[in-house]
């Protein structure tokens, strides 16, 4: 193994080679003269409402384990 001795050098190496590139491509672009169709703005907009009901779904599956445990930690009891 080449990298024995010096085992950390070869991550910062890889590393410092991965962000290169991306920046290389990331700002080396050529324009791609393409068409967004009209549904376009129809597929997002039913990705951020399916964004917005899983949030809320998750925010209520967890609020009464959440309000259980600050119960708990308070010693408040249940009104029946």
């Amino acid at each position: 193994m080449q990298y024995a001795k010096n085992s950390n050098l070869f991550p910062k190496k890889m590393k410092f080679i991965q962000i290169f590139f991306f920046l290389y491509f990331l700002f080396s672009y050529n324009h791609a003269y393409a068409y967004i169709d009209p549904g376009t703005g129809g597929i997002l907009l039913q990705a951020l409402l399916g964004l917005v009901a899983a949030v809320g779904a998750y925010i209520t599956l967890y609020w009464r384990k959440f309000k259980n445990f600050v119960n708990k930690i308070f010693k408040i009891k249940k009104k029946d």
